[in-house]
């Protein structure tokens, strides 16, 4: 993967969180966690958290004069390259910070989109990230087309060639635009010819948030060697193979995980990698059942499958990593709003496995617990999904595995 490297080594960054009135100081820690995963995957290393509290943003600057300051003097004191915010900053919020701070400012977006752009190893992953950045940075070129300009390959550095002249680099931007959205009809329309090649075939697809343990499991079920690391956006192309469940065939992808805030045009770009979500016959929905706010990452991952068609599709609900649970719970752990520090995982299991509206299972990928239960289940509901499009065929179920 891509760095951003410095002649003195990796880059360096302080983060940059605000408390307000629709985020609470408890909620921006929760993000500001996140952020910092999400720096330490693009390769940088974060060196100070600030914090502010606000009713509502300012206008000019995101934070207060007093706080701009701050981060000034720590920035300058301690050469860090990089000031990075957690929340989306307007074009003249990000004008106004770089000129203040007199360093590169990252917005949570902008970071995303640049670890989406490292991650990216296909044709169609590739001009995804591309459209969706340069569409981001268009009304942000002002003193930004570094951006567009620092091709990693294997790394980034700081400043760049200098601004040019603002219309032109607008004019650039729009025209190439243009050309990566003809290109994606292309691509888009050879990916719709090789999804219909495999309607015949029962498809099922792992989705879930970023770093939940997908790809770990794709590689149990299909036998195959699909990357999986322990970093946000590990798997950024959806993958297909074919599995055999015992008797029964069937289609398996590894898809693109969420994540909170995550940009909007990465969503409208990346909508046709997502059509392998939004046409399969059955979702199985992974949970890091380790993460404290595991609860709050299923309501994002079934807010993203509502926005792209894909909520009302058959579903089962598997809680990785139970091998991470801690036994008994410390008291960080929350449910429902109310502190149990004696929640212990058969708690868990037994108030999720009472629910109706997913087939709901526990188990941990790293040490195959509960593997075969995981199996049988899946090849129940493929094999269910199969004799309702086939009728005529249901005694094939009835062959013996060999």
């Amino acid at each position: 993967m891509g760095e951003y490297v410095t002649k003195q080594g990796k880059a360096t960054a302080v983060l940059v969180g605000l408390a307000h009135r629709e985020q609470s100081i408890e909620l921006l820690e929760e993000y500001l966690e996140e952020l910092q995963f999400l720096v330490k995957t693009a390769g940088i290393v974060s060196k100070q958290v600030f914090t502010q509290k606000l009713d509502t943003p300012n206008k000019h600057t995101f934070i207060g004069s007093g706080k701009v300051n701050e981060v000034r003097a720590y920035v300058k004191e301690h050469d860090i390259d990089y000031v990075v915010f957690d929340d989306e900053l307007s074009p003249s919020q990000m004008r106004n910070l770089e000129k203040e701070i007199k360093r590169k400012i990252f917005d949570r977006n902008l970071l995303i989109l640049d670890i989406f752009q490292m991650r990216a190893k296909t044709a169609q992953s590739k001009t995804q990230v591309e459209l969706a950045k340069l569409e981001y940075l268009l009304p942000r070129l002002t003193g930004l087309w570094t951006h567009l300009e620092r091709q990693r390959g294997g790394t980034g550095t700081r400043g760049g060639s200098g601004e040019k002249e603002i219309e032109t680099d607008r004019r650039n931007a729009r025209n190439k635009i243009a050309l990566l959205k003809q290109k994606l009809v292309k691509i888009d329309k050879q990916m719709q010819i090789q999804r219909k090649n495999r309607v015949s075939m029962v498809r099922v697809a792992l989705v879930g948030y970023t770093n939940v343990g997908k790809s770990t499991i794709m590689n149990l079920i299909s036998k195959s060697e699909v990357f999986a690391e322990d970093k946000l956006f590990a798997t950024l192309d959806t993958t297909v193979r074919k599995v055999v469940v015992e008797n029964l065939p069937f289609l398996l992808a590894d898809t693109v995980g969420f994540i909170r805030k995550l940009p909007h045009q990465l969503v409208e770009s990346f909508k046709s990698t997502l059509d392998e979500t939004r046409e399969s016959d059955l979702l199985i929905h992974v949970v890091d059942i380790s993460h404290p706010k595991f609860e709050d990452q299923i309501r994002t991952v079934e807010a993203t499958l509502a926005e792209i068609g894909a909520i009302d599709k058959p579903t089962i609900l598997i809680f990785n990593k139970i091998d991470r649970y801690p036994e008994p719970p410390n008291e960080e752990w929350k449910w429902e709003g109310e502190i149990h520090p004696a929640l212990r995982l058969q708690d868990l299991e037994k108030t999720w496995m009472a629910r109706q509206d997913h087939q709901t299972l526990f188990i941990s990928a790293v040490d195959k617990v509960n593997l075969d239960k995981f199996k049988k289940l899946l090849y129940e509901k493929v094999k269910e999904i199969h004799i309702k499009r086939y009728p005529y065929n249901h005694f094939l179920y009835d062959i013996p595995a060999e």
